[in-house]
């Protein structure tokens, strides 16, 4: 006798989920603790009451953009990607530059979700085209290009694209195996 007693069900163990869609939910995480932070920040911050402030109106479009691309992300992880994307569009719709190259790094992924690579496409090169130092937004939006082109079958430039969003984020190395 082995000493095991069998119950007669056996514990299944759950699938791990991969390190990668880890890795990407942690940095969505980040980005959104950063803006409600900074949120807090500019409205605690030593400044407070100078002209430094945006105009009231501009500071409640940032604070709106803000929140509906978070809620969008929020979506988007639960698999509602028509509901993403339509946070996603209204938080765009509210003109906040700033805040522009983030939210369509992360609209190209939700437009791959939805099988409208072309679209994700157009929307990942806002992102990669934005001019600064936003390493990580531009990782994500290389990221998700590369599986835009990989549904177009666009093997050679998804590959490019991968290895592009490695530049920026070293976990983004490792080109899947089928292409």
């Amino acid at each position: 006798m082995s000493g095991k007693k069998s119950s007669g069900t056996e514990k299944k163990i759950p699938a791990k989920i991969p390190k990668k869609y880890i890795l990407a939910l942690g940095v969505v995480i980040v980005i959104c603790i950063a803006i409600i932070a900074g949120l807090m920040l500019a409205k605690q911050g030593p400044w407070a009451g100078e002209a430094a402030y945006l105009p009231a109106n501009q500071e409640s479009d940032f604070m709106s953009a803000g929140a509906l691309y978070c809620q969008s992300v929020d979506l988007a992880n639960e698999g509602n990607y028509t509901g993403a994307l339509a946070d996603a569009d209204a938080a765009l719709a509210k003109n906040v530059s700033s805040l522009t190259p983030l939210i369509q790094a992360n609209r190209a992924g939700i437009l791959v979700a939805l099988g409208r690579n072309n679209d994700a496409i157009a929307a990942a090169d806002v992102a990669i085209n934005a001019a600064g130092d936003i390493n990580v937004t531009h990782a994500i939006a290389w990221y998700n290009k590369a599986h835009a082109l990989q549904g177009l079958n666009r093997t050679a430039e998804a590959q490019a694209a991968f290895v592009n969003a490695s530049t920026f984020d070293p976990s983004y190395l490792s080109i899947p195996d089928h292409l």
